[in-house]
């Protein structure tokens, strides 16, 4: 009991609260993967995540070399929704474009080994009557997980962004229209060394702790089975002499 009370009595502090189940699954277990434990609790606004005081630096260097939580897009419906405002036609158009991007992000985030996705629109403007149309041109940025070849997914993101974006139906024969940048994303190095205490892998600087904590409890399993007996043993050689005394 006394090791339970020690090991549980650590504080801890809410890391990530208002996400979805998955997004709760995909936090833990990434955190799992570097030995932070977590805990996963259900509120009326979502899923919280909740990680011990000590853990919380390592625990968003973690996540953020990971790209998680992943950021919540707004879908074509939420952006066109109507509330009742005419929107003039600038207001239309920028809506317009940032759905485009939103779709376009969220269709890219799901390619495996691709953490953050952006992706810039600028559609065909003419700037001026009279003069020449300005043409469609995209520029995405990709950072991505270390182990990704760029090279091997690159033609198909500028096929992708090229077939989604009006008026950019010939960009792939003009490189200039549609520019990639890919940057690898830099993993969390967990200087935290671990080392095996018995049966249980605990970080070097929690040894001392675990060691107070098991010889404690050493001595408190000691102190609950000899009690007992001592008590016994004191009481039967009292039993006698009160007899006598009597």
């Amino acid at each position: 009991m006394l090791a339970l009370c020690l090991s549980g009595c650590g504080e801890s502090v809410e890391l990530h609260s208002q996400l979805s189940e998955q997004e709760a699954n995909e936090v833990i277990a990434e955190l799992a993967d570097k030995h932070v434990q977590s805990q996963k609790i259900a509120t009326k606004n979502g899923v919280s995540v909740r990680v011990s005081a000590q853990d919380i630096s390592r625990a968003i260097k973690t996540l953020a070399a990971a790209g998680l939580p992943k950021a919540t897009r707004s879908t074509l419906g939420e952006i066109f929704r109507k509330e009742g405002v005419i929107s003039t036609p600038l207001e239309e158009r920028a809506r317009y474009i940032h759905a485009l991007s939103q779709e376009l992000e969220a269709t890219l985030s799901n390619i495996d080994g691709i953490i953050v996705a952006r992706v810039h629109v600028v559609l065909p403007e003419r700037v001026a009557p009279g003069e020449a149309v300005q043409p469609a041109s995209a520029s995405v940025f990709i950072k991505h997980d270390s182990r990704l070849d760029p090279d091997s997914i690159q033609s198909r993101v500028r096929r992708m962004v090229a077939s989604s974006i009006p008026g950019m139906a010939t960009a792939l024969d003009n490189p200039h229209k549609i520019t990639t940048v890919f940057v690898p994303a830099t993993a969390f190095q967990d200087t935290q060394q671990l080392l095996f205490f018995g049966p249980f892998l605990v970080p070097k600087q929690d040894l001392g702790f675990w060691k107070k904590t098991f010889y404690g409890a050493i001595l408190g399993f000691l102190l609950a089975i000899t009690g007992p007996i001592l008590w016994l043993k004191l009481r039967n050689r009292t039993a006698p002499s009160k007899e006598g005394s009597a």
